[in-house]
């Protein structure tokens, strides 16, 4: 099974009698559906419900949680957590001498419980047939380049900050976090909540992660996709032909009834959803409005 180092992932651990409580008060994943051997995304937001962090959350041992983050945020995403401690039981810190390592094709019959067995935590943004899986380890072995890692993610949908979208300028749904378990819809409070629960009860979320295909090599990350001139979204991660991006679902639904190309910086692409998703095109588009 391919095995890759990603040297721009840390991990933040926290724990303590209250650290479940803690964290299921402040971030989108309902850590109550949230098994050993299971690594889920997470989201802390705005209190305007946009995303400010993001995560992979998962269990070490009894009363501990590992939080796998970007290297560059991690240090304000550490004191935003201790800004939010208060009086809680919990210690927050960066723990020493941990990698984050990347391996798929695996086998699913091994360990999914010792977060440094071969198997490690299964990466729950991936289909399982896949066999994601995220390792915590003291080595940083791999023998994978880490482009085809991203590629593996392009074709699957799962985006990341910084690389497909910047944060604080989208909302869970934006980022299908509501689809991939990201999302508590019955966990009650967290920061920005209402915001969450008002967009997936009215079904009013517009911009969603679709794959690009294009006819010729993608243009570069940041590059619009338009149609007729009109910006409909923005290419994120880009592999050759292949690509991620985030685009108003209407206006995708408005160039495909009227059969008018899509083009980023002039090279005609296609857009899907993304197989696991589950998400479908309005029926008519929405208007004009933001």
């Amino acid at each position: 099974m391919p095995t890759v180092h990603l040297p721009d992932r840390i991990l933040i651990r926290l724990d303590g009698p209250d650290a479940e409580h803690f964290l299921q008060n402040i971030v989108t994943t309902d850590l109550d559906q949230l098994a050993a051997g299971e690594a889920k995304p997470g989201a802390l937001l705005t209190p305007q419900g946009k995303v400010l962090f993001d995560f992979l959350v998962s269990r070490d041992g009894d009363t501990a949680f590992l939080l796998e983050c970007r290297t560059d945020i991690a240090d304000d995403f550490l004191r935003r957590l201790m800004m939010y401690r208060m009086r809680a039981k919990v210690e927050i810190a960066k723990p020493d001498q941990l990698v984050v390592l990347a391996s798929w094709q695996a086998d699913s019959s091994g360990s999914e419980n010792d977060s440094t067995a071969g198997a490690g935590l299964r990466d729950l943004r991936f289909p399982a047939e896949l066999g994601v899986f995220r390792v915590y380890a003291a080595e940083a072995k791999g023998d994978a380049n880490i482009e085809a890692y991203h590629q593996l993610r392009i074709e699957n949908g799962v985006v990341e900050s910084g690389s497909d979208y910047q944060l604080g300028d989208a909302f869970p749904h934006d980022i299908l976090l509501d689809l991939s378990g990201g999302v508590g819809v019955r966990k009650g409070c967290y920061v920005g909540q209402e915001v969450v629960s008002r967009m997936q009860h009215r079904g009013t979320a517009r911009r969603r992660v679709m794959l690009v295909k294009g006819q010729a090599p993608l243009p570069s990350s940041g590059t619009e996709l338009t149609v007729n001139g009109r910006t409909i979204g923005t290419l994120g991660s880009v592999a050759g032909t292949d690509g991620l991006a985030i685009v108003r679902i209407d206006r995708v639904k408005d160039a495909l009834d009227s059969g008018t190309p899509i083009e980023a910086s002039g090279v005609t692409v296609t857009l899907s959803i993304p197989a696991w998703a589950g998400y479908t095109l309005p029926e008519s588009a929405t208007g004009d409005q933001d």
